[in-house]
């Protein structure tokens, strides 16, 4: 018992009425209608389906009137506004996103500076130099201080973040409240070892059963280009099977990892430029297409 405006000729399956107008309407008009026609669902489906074409002739509607007469210019104007707030709506979520992760990522704009604009052509010329480091010669391989087991922790929505080998939102399951001399520093990669399951964790954490701390050797190491060290582990630990018996602390020491180097060093200025620049592009893909979503439905209205 649902009704929708349909601009174009048009196939129906079984069960699906046609509703004509008898006298000649635009689409906003239309639209208007076709609102009113929904509030008569109810009524619809509290029959017997043999009177529905009965209940739906005899069914009363509430318009608009001026002077005696439907008020046709006013369903215009509703509509033309409805739709008007809808894209604007539309622009201020948009606009507020866009900010949103602007704070988040420390970004203030999503324009190239000169300096990664350079970072990206070496990058795409083939000017990067790559080098192979065993995992420990950048971090130390560290076990969690304590383990918490799942099934005995509360999960609250307040506390420390805790953090299991879980793929999805970053490995935190949620925060509990511990004893703050089991946390495990911030500024570390957890590392889920019967998983590869790796993320940066900004604050400090607590743990569940089987996570290694990834803890950085060099000060240099930040949230910024721990994603390009991220990126480059699950390539390394992509050729282990899930629960592979290869991931014990030894096998994750040794596991050699691709970074930008000069002179035999990790460049960490150079992996925070590239990092950024890489972020901006996608800032300016999401940003293209939420201008054309918009410049669409604009369109799409002034199109009536």
């Amino acid at each position: 018992m649902d009704f929708f405006y349909r601009e174009k000729p048009w196939y129906a399956g079984q069960f699906v009425r046609k509703i004509v107008p008898k006298i000649e309407l635009t689409k906003n008009r239309i639209l208007f209608f076709t609102v009113l026609l929904n509030k008569q669902k109810k009524d619809l489906l509290s029959g017997l389906v043999r009177d529905v074409d009965k209940t739906f002739l005899n069914a009363k509607i509430q318009l608009p009137i001026k002077n005696g007469e439907i008020n046709f210019l006013f369903m215009e104007k509703f509509i033309a506004e409805l739709e008007a707030d809808y894209i604007a709506e539309l622009e201020a979520d948009y606009i507020a996103e866009l900010e949103a992760y602007l704070i988040a990522t420390n970004l203030k704009d999503y324009v190239l500076t000169k300096e990664e604009q350079d970072v990206l052509n070496d990058f795409e010329n083939g000017k990067f130099e790559f080098q192979n480091f065993r995992l420990d010669e950048v971090f130390n391989v560290n076990s969690y201080k304590k383990r918490f087991d799942a099934n005995k922790v509360l999960i609250s929505e307040v506390g420390n973040h805790y953090v299991v080998r879980t793929s999805l939102n970053n490995g935190i399951r949620g925060y509990i409240k511990e004893d703050e001399q089991f946390l495990n520093k911030g500024n570390t990669i957890s590392f889920g070892q019967d998983t590869a399951t790796m993320f940066y964790q900004e604050k400090s954490y607590f743990t569940g059963d089987k996570i290694k701390i990834i803890e950085p050797r060099d000060d240099k190491f930040n949230k910024q280009n721990a994603q390009f060290f991220i990126t480059s582990m699950r390539k390394s630990f992509s050729s282990f099977s899930w629960g592979s018996s290869s991931f014990n602390e030894n096998i994750i020491k040794s596991q050699p990892i691709q970074l930008l180097s000069t002179n035999n060093q990790p460049n960490y200025k150079l992996m925070n430029i590239f990092i950024s620049a890489i972020q901006k592009l996608v800032i300016k893909d999401v940003v293209i297409y939420a201008d054309k979503k918009i410049a669409t439905s604009k369109e799409v209205v002034n199109d009536k």
